[in-house]
């Protein structure tokens, strides 16, 4: 069922194991921390809320979402150790409250990433962990294509997030180290994702950047727009079976002094 803020949790996890590699390689990042008291920043539907739970042994886990859709669906198996609340996690911010601040595929959302994950790093403890993953592909055409499409359509089409907010690997470096963080990693890492078909990528990117459109079009012009959409990226794509979409990502990790 798709909710008034444009986010289907069924159509987002339709590339679920594509799409959760790059969590488990985001918590590859974290160092061991005895029961540490977490918080989950974009945490969607909490499947992988759970499972970071699990990963790091937290004593208390804390997922947040700006979508009341992906709350709704959000389920604690470990009861009141894991808890879900609807927010915004670019104001997010508690002085010195976590061990572990964690936001996977989920900062691409929110503007000014310089403020963000400063109030992200005031957020932790002494000796704390910052662990973020964000795309950086606006510049593939299933991205490309969209932009185009929505210039034709709307009056005003909403901006993609990604090439919008999304910086330079190494400006994540450098604003690390300007927020004190005496150890950090960052890296770009290219997935490589075997779709059934060029199609896939169409069922791919309405789980995501293109939910930006679903208001503004309207339900008759939205289904018109996918239409049209998909048409536009296989002529540019190819119609091929299988695809490889090779799907850009930015991995950063730090830890307070």
């Amino acid at each position: 069922m798709t909710s008034l803020d444009g986010w289907d949790p069924a159509q987002y996890n339709r590339f679920a194991a594509e799409r959760e590699q790059p969590f488990w390689d985001l918590t590859q990042l974290l160092q061991p921390v005895e029961r540490p008291k977490v918080v989950d920043l974009g945490c969607g539907d909490g499947r992988l809320t759970a499972s970071l739970n699990d990963v790091v042994g937290s004593a208390s886990m804390l997922g947040v979402d700006s979508s009341p859709a992906m709350i709704a669906a959000a389920t604690s198996p470990a009861g009141d150790q894991i808890r879900f609340e609807v927010g915004d996690i670019g104001a997010w911010e508690h002085a010195e409250s976590y061990d572990i601040v964690f936001a996977n595929a989920s900062m691409q959302w929110v503007p000014d990433h310089p403020g963000v994950l400063a109030r992200w790093s005031r957020s932790l403890r002494r000796g704390g962990q910052l662990a973020v993953q964000v795309p950086a592909n606006a510049d593939h055409p299933s991205h490309l294509v969209a932009a185009e499409l929505a210039q034709e359509l709307l009056d005003e089409p909403p901006p993609d997030v990604v090439a919008q907010n999304v910086l330079a690997p190494e400006r994540y470096a450098e604003l690390l180290d300007e927020l004190g963080f005496e150890e950090q990693h960052v890296r770009i890492q290219v997935y490589a994702h075997h779709l059934a078909s060029t199609a896939d990528v169409v069922e791919w990117v309405k789980g995501t950047t293109l939910t930006r459109f679903k208001g503004p079009l309207g339900t008759a012009e939205w289904q018109r727009f996918i239409d049209l959409y998909r048409e536009r990226l296989l002529a540019v794509l190819g119609d091929r079976s299988p695809y490889l979409y090779p799907f850009k990502r930015i991995l950063l990790w730090a830890r307070r002094n």
